[in-house]
This record gives structure tokens, C-alpha cells and sequence, in this order.
């Protein structure tokens, strides 16, 4: 699914994350991956995807998932390639970002086999003839390719014990690949070579630098937000009339699941 050599292949970026709330930084790391990859002259990013988590994975301060979607969907709207995903955070229980990308990446399957037949039956209301291979490779090259989006942090997380399963970084890294965005005082670079899994798959892997350096986190908005501070020109302001007018982030929101094990934790600690 990776190589596809003498051609630029076409490219989705997936974001998946807690979106708790979206701010600017996370608009701006699909600005950076899609300058990057095309800067390396063998990609053309089609199409960027924002999958918010859904409840299940119980990180302390979570609010609900029907906020943060509507969040993510205000913060994109002026996008024109930037879209919103609900599936993930529909679901009652936590799921595996490995599944996520395997779910956008048969959706794209299906979209590129029905584009596929489409133009075959086209060329063949021509009578035209259509070999079944010329189809089939038609198939294949149509599908574009499915790569992760993400932080320095996650990346790095991929070592904390009982957080990710091994089978599933190899299947991140190694069938999809990822797109890792720098952060402040971050050495990822370091992490890729001390890692086994990562270091076998490291042509996979996209490290970008983002040398305008911003340290903005959600948790340091929803602290602002808690204390009452201004967030304007850290968030999009349809996400800031979003949350006053809903009255989100405050003292009681960020104690939420203060006392329950993380999602991930309760399901491999097992």
C-alpha cells in the first residue's frame, strides 16, 4: 500500500485525539504535514480528516464527545479540505486509533471501486474494450494512501506501558505511516532511533519541524477558560461562541472521570 513508485501518490491525513477542546495548533499541523509532503515532491494531500474520541476512552476532563464534534466542525468550516469525522466518537466504547485508520482506509477503498466501475461502465457504453486487468490496476492506483497525523506526544506516548498495543504500532507505522508534528522541547528524533518497531519502519515515518514554535495545548485553553482568561487567537472564535454559549470548561468539567482508569489501561492491563 506504500510504494507506488514513478508517480505521486495521492495521500489522507487522519487526526485522532481528544479535540478538547480544538485549537488553532491542530488546524495548523494539517497546514505543515500537507506543505511537507508536498515539498518532498512524491505526495499530493487530497484530503485531511478530524476523528474526535469518543467517551469511552475516559480521560479525566473529557467532555462530551457531542461538544467536541460540533467544536471540530465549527473550527473547519472554512476549510477546504479539512473535514470532520463522527464515527469514532459515536461509538459507545473506546476504539484503537489502528481501527479508525482502518476505517477510513476502506471507506477509501470503496470510494475508489465505485469510482473504478463508474469508468469502466462509461468506456463501455463506448464499446470500448476493457481488459480486466487495466481494471484492476485502475483499482489500485486510485486508492489513496492513508497516513496518521499527530504530535511529538503521541509518538513518544507509543512507549508508555499498557497505552498502545505492540501489533498495533507496527500496523500504524508499517501499513500506514505517520506524519509527526514537532512540539516545544520535544525530541522525537531521539524516540524513532531507540525504538525497535519505529526504527523498522522509519522510512514510514515523516518527522516535521514546525519552526514557528507555538506551546499551545487544549490544556492550557481549558485552564484559561476554567480561570476565566481570554483564549481569542488560540482557538477559532466560532469555537469560543460555542462554548459560552454552551458553558463548557469550568472546575466541575475538569474533574470528570478523576477517578476512572483510562480506557486503554483498563483494556490491555488486563
Amino acid at each position: 500500500m506504500m510504494e507506488k513508485p514513478d508517480s505521486q501518490r495521492e495521500v489522507v491525513l487522519l487526526a485522532c485525539g481528544s479535540f478538547n477542546p480544538i485549537t488553532n495548533m491542530h488546524l495548523r499541523m494539517f497546514e505543515l504535514a500537507r506543505d511537507y509532503l508536498h515539498e518532498t515532491g512524491k505526495y499530493t494531500v487530497i484530503k485531511g480528516i478530524i476523528s474526535p474520541v469518543g467517551d469511552g476512552y475516559k480521560k479525566k476532563g473529557l467532555i462530551e464527545a457531542k461538544h467536541r464534534l460540533a467544536m471540530v466542525k465549527k473550527a473547519t468550516e472554512s476549510s477546504e479540505w479539512v473535514t470532520v469525522s463522527s464515527w469514532e466518537s459515536e461509538q459507545e466504547q473506546w476504539v484503537e486509533t489502528a481501527k479508525v485508520l482502518r476505517y477510513h482506509y476502506e471507506n477509501l477503498e470503496n470510494v475508489s471501486n465505485n469510482e473504478t466501475r463508474n469508468t469502466a461502465q462509461r468506456r463501455r457504453s463506448k464499446k470500448r474494450k476493457i481488459e480486466e486487468k487495466d481494471d484492476n490496476s485502475l483499482e489500485t492506483k486510485d486508492v489513496p494512501e492513508l497516513m496518521l497525523l499527530c504530535g511529538a506526544d503521541v509518538v513518544e506516548s507509543f512507549n508508555t506501558p499498557n497505552l498502545w498495543k505492540k501489533e498495533d504500532i507496527e500496523e500504524i507505522v508499517g501499513k500506514f505511516g505517520i506524519v509527526c508534528i514537532s512540539r516545544l522541547g520535544s525530541n522525537v528524533e531521539k524516540f524513532v532511533y531507540e525504538s525497535d518497531i519505529i526504527w523498522k519502519f522509519k522510512k514510514n515515518v515523516h518527522l516535521v519541524t514546525e519552526w514557528i514554535t507555538n506551546d499551545v495545548s487544549a490544556t492550557k485553553v481549558r485552564r484559561a477558560l476554567r480561570r476565566g482568561q481570554s483564549v481569542k487567537y488560540v482557538i477559532p472564535d466560532s469555537v469560543i461562541e460555542y462554548i459560552q454559549k454552551h458553558s463548557l470548561y469550568n472546575p466541575c468539567s475538569e474533574d470528570k472521570n478523576a477517578n476512572v482508569v483510562l480506557a486503554p489501561l483498563q483494556r490491555y492491563a488486563k
